[in-house]
Protein backbone atom coordinates (compact mmCIF):
# COMPACT_ATOMS: atom_id res chain seq x y z
CA UNK A 1 0.00 0.00 0.00
CA UNK A 2 1.47 3.54 -1.18
CA UNK A 3 2.03 5.90 1.30
CA UNK A 4 -0.29 9.13 1.20
CA UNK A 5 1.38 12.24 -0.27
CA UNK A 6 0.68 14.74 2.74
CA UNK A 7 -0.35 18.53 0.80
CA UNK A 8 -0.84 21.44 3.16
CA UNK A 9 -3.42 23.96 1.95
CA UNK A 10 -4.75 26.85 3.16
CA UNK A 11 -8.39 28.72 3.58
CA UNK A 12 -8.24 32.48 3.74
CA UNK A 13 -10.63 35.55 3.71
CA UNK A 14 -12.10 38.24 5.55
CA UNK A 15 -13.99 37.09 8.69
CA UNK A 16 -17.84 35.72 7.94
CA UNK A 17 -16.98 34.64 4.18
CA UNK A 18 -17.63 31.32 4.70
CA UNK A 19 -14.69 29.40 5.18
CA UNK A 20 -15.58 27.19 8.45
CA UNK A 21 -18.60 26.51 6.94
CA UNK A 22 -16.90 25.45 2.93
CA UNK A 23 -14.99 22.75 5.48
CA UNK A 24 -17.74 21.55 7.49
CA UNK A 25 -19.04 20.71 3.95
CA UNK A 26 -16.35 19.13 2.61
CA UNK A 27 -14.93 17.29 5.16
CA UNK A 28 -18.20 16.31 7.17
CA UNK A 29 -20.57 16.28 4.11
CA UNK A 30 -23.19 18.99 6.08
CA UNK A 31 -24.06 22.20 6.63
CA UNK A 32 -23.12 24.15 9.93
CA UNK A 33 -25.86 27.35 9.81
CA UNK A 34 -23.96 28.71 13.37
CA UNK A 35 -20.34 28.09 13.44
CA UNK A 36 -18.22 30.12 15.96
CA UNK A 37 -15.50 32.66 15.04
CA UNK A 38 -12.01 30.53 14.23
CA UNK A 39 -9.60 31.94 16.66
CA UNK A 40 -6.18 31.96 15.36
CA UNK A 41 -6.17 28.48 12.85
CA UNK A 42 -8.01 25.46 12.81
CA UNK A 43 -7.07 21.69 11.33
CA UNK A 44 -8.86 19.39 8.89
CA UNK A 45 -7.87 16.66 7.34
CA UNK A 46 -9.36 14.65 3.77
CA UNK A 47 -8.04 11.64 2.29
CA UNK A 48 -8.61 11.83 -1.25
CA UNK A 49 -7.88 10.08 -4.62
CA UNK A 50 -5.88 11.72 -7.39
CA UNK A 51 -5.22 10.37 -10.67
CA UNK A 52 -4.30 6.91 -8.79
CA UNK A 53 -2.22 8.99 -6.07
CA UNK A 54 -3.37 8.62 -2.07
CA UNK A 55 -3.86 12.32 -0.61
CA UNK A 56 -4.20 13.69 2.56
CA UNK A 57 -5.18 17.24 2.61
CA UNK A 58 -3.92 18.98 5.46
CA UNK A 59 -6.92 22.03 5.59
CA UNK A 60 -5.32 24.86 7.60
CA UNK A 61 -8.84 27.10 8.40
CA UNK A 62 -7.08 31.12 8.74
CA UNK A 63 -9.42 33.27 11.25
CA UNK A 64 -9.96 36.19 8.97
CA UNK A 65 -10.53 38.66 11.96
CA UNK A 66 -7.71 41.53 11.45
CA UNK A 67 -6.02 40.55 14.92
CA UNK A 68 -5.27 37.64 13.70
CA UNK A 69 -3.46 38.40 10.40
CA UNK A 70 -0.15 38.99 12.03
CA UNK A 71 0.01 35.33 13.04
CA UNK A 72 -0.66 34.08 10.10
CA UNK A 73 2.21 34.39 7.80
CA UNK A 74 4.14 32.18 9.83
CA UNK A 75 1.26 29.54 9.30
CA UNK A 76 0.98 29.88 5.97
CA UNK A 77 4.75 28.53 5.74
CA UNK A 78 4.94 25.09 4.16
CA UNK A 79 1.41 25.31 1.78
CA UNK A 80 0.88 23.91 -1.48
CA UNK A 81 -1.93 25.69 -2.10
CA UNK A 82 -4.85 27.77 -1.01
CA UNK A 83 -8.40 28.50 -1.71
CA UNK A 84 -9.17 32.81 -0.93
CA UNK A 85 -12.92 33.25 -0.13
CA UNK A 86 -14.78 36.60 -0.54
CA UNK A 87 -18.88 36.45 -0.13
CA UNK A 88 -20.38 37.17 -3.03
CA UNK A 89 -23.26 39.51 -1.27
CA UNK A 90 -20.44 41.52 0.72
CA UNK A 91 -18.34 44.02 -1.55
CA UNK A 92 -16.28 44.95 1.32
CA UNK A 93 -15.08 41.17 1.58
CA UNK A 94 -12.27 41.85 -1.53
CA UNK A 95 -11.20 45.45 -0.19
CA UNK A 96 -8.24 43.30 1.39
CA UNK A 97 -7.45 40.60 -1.31
CA UNK A 98 -3.89 41.74 -2.00
CA UNK A 99 -3.14 40.80 2.11
CA UNK A 100 -4.70 37.52 1.98
CA UNK A 101 -2.67 37.05 -1.23
CA UNK A 102 0.74 37.94 -0.16
CA UNK A 103 -0.48 35.90 3.03
CA UNK A 104 -0.68 32.52 1.04
CA UNK A 105 1.40 33.64 -0.83
CA UNK A 106 4.39 34.64 2.05
CA UNK A 107 6.90 35.70 -1.03
CA UNK A 108 6.48 32.63 -3.24
CA UNK A 109 4.83 33.70 -6.07
CA UNK A 110 4.42 29.72 -7.48
CA UNK A 111 1.78 28.79 -4.99
CA UNK A 112 -1.93 28.26 -6.76
CA UNK A 113 -4.76 29.78 -5.36
CA UNK A 114 -7.91 29.25 -5.94
CA UNK A 115 -10.79 32.19 -5.92
CA UNK A 116 -13.86 31.20 -4.46
CA UNK A 117 -16.88 33.39 -4.22
CA UNK A 118 -18.91 32.01 -1.13
CA UNK A 119 -22.74 31.88 -0.30
CA UNK A 120 -23.81 31.47 -3.89
CA UNK A 121 -27.46 29.93 -2.66
CA UNK A 122 -28.30 33.50 -1.83
CA UNK A 123 -29.40 34.53 -5.40
CA UNK A 124 -31.22 37.12 -5.15
CA UNK A 125 -28.56 38.88 -2.73
CA UNK A 126 -25.51 38.76 -5.10
CA UNK A 127 -23.71 42.15 -5.78
CA UNK A 128 -20.47 40.88 -7.16
CA UNK A 129 -20.72 39.18 -10.49
CA UNK A 130 -18.47 36.96 -12.59
CA UNK A 131 -16.69 39.95 -14.52
CA UNK A 132 -15.99 42.01 -11.21
CA UNK A 133 -14.48 38.49 -10.08
CA UNK A 134 -12.14 37.50 -13.05
CA UNK A 135 -10.83 40.86 -13.02
CA UNK A 136 -9.26 40.03 -9.64
CA UNK A 137 -8.24 36.38 -11.03
CA UNK A 138 -6.41 38.11 -13.13
CA UNK A 139 -4.74 40.52 -11.45
CA UNK A 140 -3.38 38.37 -8.67
CA UNK A 141 -2.80 34.92 -11.21
CA UNK A 142 -5.50 32.79 -9.66
CA UNK A 143 -5.77 29.42 -11.07
CA UNK A 144 -9.32 29.45 -11.16
CA UNK A 145 -12.42 30.67 -10.23
CA UNK A 146 -15.52 29.01 -8.75
CA UNK A 147 -18.78 30.59 -7.18
CA UNK A 148 -20.35 27.68 -4.25
CA UNK A 149 -22.43 27.12 -1.82
CA UNK A 150 -21.17 25.41 1.54
CA UNK A 151 -25.40 25.54 2.26
CA UNK A 152 -26.31 23.50 -1.03
CA UNK A 153 -23.00 21.98 -1.47
CA UNK A 154 -22.75 23.24 -5.14
CA UNK A 155 -18.82 23.13 -6.13
CA UNK A 156 -17.97 22.75 -2.88
CA UNK A 157 -16.40 19.22 -3.94
CA UNK A 158 -14.90 20.92 -7.03
CA UNK A 159 -13.04 23.27 -5.64
CA UNK A 160 -10.97 20.62 -3.29
CA UNK A 161 -10.37 18.55 -6.95
CA UNK A 162 -9.80 21.14 -8.90
CA UNK A 163 -6.60 22.65 -6.06
CA UNK A 164 -5.74 19.02 -5.63
CA UNK A 165 -5.08 18.60 -9.42
CA UNK A 166 -3.20 21.42 -9.92
CA UNK A 167 -0.71 20.51 -6.72
CA UNK A 168 -0.22 16.69 -8.18
CA UNK A 169 0.91 17.69 -11.44
CA UNK A 170 3.96 17.76 -10.92
CA UNK A 171 4.14 15.09 -8.76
Amino acid sequence: MSKAILLKIITAGDGGVGKTTLLYRYIEGRFLANTRMTIGVEFFLKELNIEGKKILLQVWDFGGQDHFRPLLKNYAVGARGALLLFDLTRPSSLERIEQWVDICRGGTQEIPIIFLGTKLDLEDQITIFDSFALKFKEQYGFFDYLKISSKTGENVNLAFELLARELVKDL
